[in-house]
């Protein structure tokens, strides 16, 4: 007999669920800094639209959203809305596709 038939079967993973499994919300954020002076003003605004992509991106694999394909505007913006963001712009929903692209 194989070892592998030895072996007791697990419990399924979230990776292995047949449904999705839901994020629980809310989480309690990180203690905010404040951030450092003196850089221009599209340096911010570019710093926390990233962090707006990476909430947005990991709030989606939570959700069982994998592909960058299944992440179009709509249900990216859907999930800003059950996490408490404000919608995000198309730009930032681009961003969000890119970020889910390049974690693989």
């Amino acid at each position: 007999m194989p070892a592998a038939a030895l072996k007791p079967k697990s419990l399924p993973t979230q990776s292995t669920a047949k449904r999705a499994v839901l994020f629980d919300s809310p989480y309690t954020p990180v203690e905010k800094r404040p951030l450092p002076a003196g850089r221009p003003r599209e340096w911010y605004v570019t710093h926390n639209r990233r962090l707006k992509a990476m909430r947005l991106a990991i709030a989606l694999l939570d959700s069982g959203v994998h592909l960058p394909g299944q992440a179009r505007n709509e249900t990216i913006r859907s999930t800003a809305e059950s996490i408490g963001v404000h919608p995000p712009s198309d730009t930032t929903c681009h961003m969000v596709r890119a970020l889910m692209r390049y974690s693989r």
